[in-house]
């Protein structure tokens, strides 16, 4: 086949934007938050160890290098005293009270920008909470991931569902800004 053959040829099959599983990241990370949020059955029920979404081996797998130095940078600055997260709530369930996770769904990847793609992630988990309001919709997640040393890796968490500070990075950063702010005017991190 001639060379120009070939070139037309590599211009008709669709290519995916990544190469690497797209879905993966997101996979394990709503697996860390269904079996930290699952129900216990009883109250004397062992709770299951807690999955850190943000611990070392999720940071070094799961995460774009841009998204674990904003992490790291805002995790100087911890919620509570005792240390730990800068979060005062559990950022992929969107609270602090949740039920265990249901009609999870995770969405086939799509292209965006730069070169990145997007997953979509539903789930309701106020199911235990009673009545809910007429308008009503799952949480909503959209993870952006991007390809870094051959592996798909999340770069960001979009939560449509916020009023404000849908990006996750966007959160850290403030978190980050404010905490080295308020220590540089001689006052302890706000919780």
């Amino acid at each position: 086949m001639p060379r120009s053959g070939l070139v037309a040829l590599a211009f008709l099959l669709p290519l995916p934007a990544l190469a690497a599983d797209v879905r993966a990241p997101v996979a394990e990370i709503m697996a860390a938050a269904e079996a930290n949020w699952r129900d216990m059955g009883t109250e004397s029920d062992e709770p299951p160890p807690y999955v850190d979404y943000f611990g070392e081996d999720f940071l070094a797998r799961l995460y774009s290098r841009d998204f674990v130095a904003k992490y790291r940078e805002a995790a100087k600055y911890p919620a509570y005293d005792d240390g730990g997260s800068p979060f005062d709530y559990d950022p992929i369930i969107g609270g602090q009270d949740g039920c265990a996770l249901k009609d999870l769904t995770i969405g086939e990847g799509r292209p965006a920008d730069g070169g990145a793609e997007t997953v979509t992630v539903t789930f309701d988990n106020s199911h235990c909470f009673g009545e809910r309001a007429l308008d009503w919709t799952p949480e909503t997640l959209v993870f952006r991931i991007v390809e870094e040393d051959g592996r798909a890796v999340v770069d960001d968490i979009e939560r449509p569902d916020f009023e404000e500070d849908a990006s996750l990075k966007k959160e850290m950063v403030d978190i980050a800004d404010y905490g080295a702010k308020d220590a540089a005017a001689g006052g302890e991190p706000a919780e």
